[in-house]
């Protein structure tokens, strides 16, 4: 193993690279979302970080190719993936609560908190060339072997990351690993052994990644679960008002779900206007929900209706798994049929047909582009049988600079379905952004007329003669799902 030890060196950095890259994205999530344009931002940054960092290690490595040196690059490597879990909380969270801009948030955040061990990551592949320089005269072969090996690294960092180590450990697991592994690595290459420094240092990083967790827990003592999934950052909140007291499922910025702990009440106003099913098509039996959630909706509509089912197409089993454990959700229920598959998969290749199909899967302001296109709408009405509809809860503004979503949506829909109707949740001005409700028709509406005053509070919300001088969105061109 001493034989390779720059190799393995090289390795391990560029797997750490990747999957630092990947934790920063969940970190800043709950604060900032993990839109597209957030990604693009955290990419750009950490590939700049990566830049300087190979830049800056073969000036470096030129000046002093010393083993002692690149040991004490990774040290401070490792002291700095340590400090994420407190600059988390002393700049993530009061830096997004002061201003609104995103990708400002994006970028410093990203460049001070995960750019910092990014560059002193990246240092490490020129060091080791020069370092192997010396022992051979094919400098090609040496730079060659060590981007390769570099590459690899990220490649299998990426994959671990992604498929195996953030849904079972969490971020807060990896970044400790990630400082204790290259803690190891630092002391590994360093010649001169000082088995006090040594301990005092390992010590130390325990001591911040723990004081890191003591400070996310003050700080948020509200949060009852902090898990990450295959897919997302969740949080299961308590929140209350001067009223009542909620229990919510945060997933990135957006609350998904929320039940009233004292009645076990749905706690979203929008969810109700679901049930709009039941009076535009009185025969209605079978209903698809896509985004399950907390569960909130399906847990209220098998106590309702007695006899219909539900199925629910939800494509990340933890949030299943708490929705059972926080809300209450009853899996053994036979009118209940739950699908782990991806929404637009699931329209794509399933069989059933339905009456109703709710769509409630879009991240607080973020969308998922391949639901909202007219080629996933037209799916989505050839598995509707006769006088079924498709109901949308979509997050936008009537007018003005924040009512793209809707009108986009609005002609993809007029596009697709024999008629569409949209309902405003929340008396507000036209101008502020609030949950509107867009239902597509297939064929005529079977209504029935004796639930008309159960509903009336509803249907007296509609939008009418609204209008969209939007194009209709396609998988080609969706350029809402940002």
């Amino acid at each position: 193993m001493k034989k390779y030890k720059i190799e393995i060196t090289v390795f391990l950095c560029g797997a750490l690279g990747m999957i630092l890259e990947l934790v920063a994205a969940r970190v800043l999530s709950p604060y900032i979302g993990s839109s597209n344009l957030i990604w693009t931002t955290i990419i750009g940054i950490m590939l700049t970080s990566m830049s300087i960092g190979y830049w800056a290690g073969g000036k470096i490595a030129d000046k002093k190719p010393d083993m002692n040196i690149l040991s004490m690059l990774i040290l401070m490597g490792s002291f700095f993936t340590s400090l994420i879990p407190i600059l988390e909380t002393l700049m993530v969270k009061p830096f997004s609560a002061v201003t609104n801009n995103l990708v400002l948030i994006a970028i410093i955040t990203s460049a001070f908190i995960f750019g910092i061990p990014s560059f002193i990551l990246a240092t490490v592949s020129p060091f080791a060339v020069k370092l192997k320089d010396k022992q051979h005269e094919n400098v090609g072969k040496v730079s060659g072997s060590v981007s390769s090996l570099s590459t690899l690294g990220s490649i299998i960092g990426t994959f671990m990351a992604g498929f195996i180590l953030i849904p079972n450990l969490g971020v807060r697991t990896i970044i400790f690993i990630a400082t204790i592994i290259q803690f190891i690595l630092a002391f590994t290459l360093f010649t001169k052994k000082d088995k006090t420094f040594i301990i005092i240092m390992l010590i130390a990083l325990i001591g911040l990644n723990l004081y890191g967790k003591y400070l996310f827990e003050k700080n948020n003592p509200d949060i009852i679960e902090d898990v990450d999934s295959q897919y997302s950052r969740i949080w299961i909140r308590q929140a209350s008002n001067l009223e009542n007291s909620y229990k919510v499922m945060q997933v990135d910025t957006g609350l998904e779900s929320y039940i009233n702990q004292e009645t076990n009440e749905m706690g979203a106003p929008y969810l109700y206007y679901y049930d709009l099913f039941d009076y535009y098509n009185k025969e209605a039996k079978s209903t698809l929900m896509i985004g399950g959630a907390a569960y909130t909706y399906p847990t209220y509509y098998l106590k309702k209706y007695e006899d219909k089912t539900i199925d629910v197409s939800e494509i990340d089993e933890k949030m299943t798994q708490l929705a059972k454990e926080q809300f209450g959700l009853d899996t053994s229920n036979q009118r209940l049929k739950i699908y782990h598959q991806d929404g637009r998969s699931f329209l794509n290749y399933t069989d059933n047909k339905y009456d109703t199909i709710l769509i409630d899967a879009f991240k607080g302001l973020n969308a998922p582009f391949e639901l909202t296109t007219y080629e996933a709408l037209t799916n989505a009405k050839n598995k509707l049988n006769d006088n079924g509809m498709v109901i949308t809860n979509i997050i936008s503004a009537v007018e003005g600079e924040k009512s793209d979503f809707i009108k986009y949506e609005y002609a993809t829909y007029k596009k697709v379905f024999d008629d569409v109707k949209i309902f405003k949740v929340r008396d507000i001005t036209d101008e502020e952004e609030q949950n509107l409700i867009l239902i597509g028709f297939k064929g005529e509406t079977n209504k029935n007329e004796e639930k008309y005053e159960q509903y009336r509070n509803l249907l007296e919300r509609e939008i009418m003669n609204f209008e969209s001088d939007k194009q209709v969105v396609t998988d080609n061109y969706a350029p809402i799902g940002n």
